[in-house]
């Protein structure tokens, strides 16, 4: 893995990666959306403000420590935030989820090829594995200049999507009416929000601890969280009102961003399946980037080696499906990061002295 290190980086590539770690083939598909937000009807929109305020708050307090401690690795600011013991308990729970995230996207390219190009799996999660290995091994630099690439088309493509489906069948009492009906993600609003924050956090933690020390200064930390934050919360809202007024249609599809998207033309849902693809990709690369950086016992020689026999592992692990991933993997790290969350906020109202980033 490279060592060189984007000195100065700007507000837009922090909030790019931190909007491109997050945008994964849940968010682009509609599905997490579908089931944290658009269940819940109107007060969806509420729980989309809170998740958006939390990604802002909790973000911008994960590079600041991270500059404060110029960590290389997140685990640095999980065992600064939440002490020896819980910090490496958490520390365990975010490195084997960033593994099985990994080896979910993995899963989820296969997924895209089978359904929307019509070709095996393997092809699928041979492309996924072999183009984030070798964006990683560029290092941080690769990663984060690949992600400011993607994501502007990514949301663009999102936006436009979720506006032809907002259009083509605006919001009626009707479908407020079928969301009473859904089972979401949580047992209200609030705890959605909550959960849907966290386990994006956890996956966040990864990449945004590194970037702390390559910005200018902290003013670029804040923007940066401001700008990302904001970039989340607007395609969030985009794809909340869209699967919301096709409620009828997509209420059981697995991918309604999709599904809405064939509605205009068969080569709009070619195209979107592939935009869905590099939303895999940013949040693979985001995920092994942040694994490999954690196993900091490897030296820089070796690093290469650990690369590839990561990538290797999840590509096996991620032939268990998609799917079974996703449904015992991401509820159950999104609850546990409610104890980092509890760190973060301690250290950074007792913990005060220490965190003060030189500008």
């Amino acid at each position: 893995m490279a060592t060189d290190s984007p000195t100065n980086i700007n507000a837009f590539k922090i909030a790019a990666t931190y909007i491109g770690t997050i945008v994964g083939a849940g968010f682009a598909s509609g599905q997490e959306v579908l089931q944290f937000f658009s269940a819940f009807g109107l007060l969806g929109i509420w729980g989309i403000v809170l998740a958006s305020a939390l990604f802002f708050i909790f973000g911008y307090m994960i590079l600041v420590i991270g500059r404060a401690l110029s960590a290389s690795a997140y685990v640095e600011v999980v065992r600064f935030s939440n002490g020896r013991w819980l910090g490496s308990l958490i520390d365990l729970i975010i490195t084997i989820f960033l593994f099985g995230a990994l080896a979910a996207m993995i899963a989820g390219s296969g997924a895209i090829f089978v359904e929307q190009f019509g070709l095996s799996s393997w092809w699928g999660t041979i492309f996924m594995a072999v183009v984030a290995l070798f964006t990683v091994i560029r290092g941080i630099k690769g990663v984060i200049n690949a992600i400011s690439f993607v994501v502007p088309v990514l949301l663009v493509a999102v936006l436009f999507i979720a506006i032809y489906g907002i259009y083509r069948s605006p919001v009626t009492s009707a479908d407020l009416e079928l969301t009473t009906t859904l089972v979401g993600a949580a047992p209200n609003w609030f705890v959605a929000a909550l959960n849907y924050a966290s386990f994006n956090l956890v996956i966040a933690v990864a990449i945004l601890a590194p970037i702390g020390p390559n910005a200018k200064n902290q003013s670029t930390l804040l923007w940066g969280a401001l700008l990302g934050a904001l970039g989340l919360g607007v395609g969030v809202v985009a794809i909340y009102f869209s699967v919301l007024s096709n409620i009828t249609d997509v209420a059981h599809v697995e991918v309604p961003m999709i599904y809405i998207a064939s509605l205009i033309s068969p080569i709009v849902q070619l195209l979107f399946a592939v935009v869905l693809l590099s939303a895999v990709f940013s949040t693979a690369v985001s995920n092994l980037y942040g694994f490999v950086s954690r196993m900091t016992f490897v030296d820089q020689k070796h690093r290469i080696w650990l690369i590839v026999g990561t990538t290797f592992a999840a590509f096996i692990v991620s032939q268990v499906g998609f799917s079974t991933l996703v449904t015992y993997l991401y509820p159950a790290v999104g609850y546990g990061g409610f104890i980092f969350f509890a760190g973060l906020l301690y250290v950074w109202f007792f913990k005060r002295n220490e965190i003060k980033s030189v500008e």
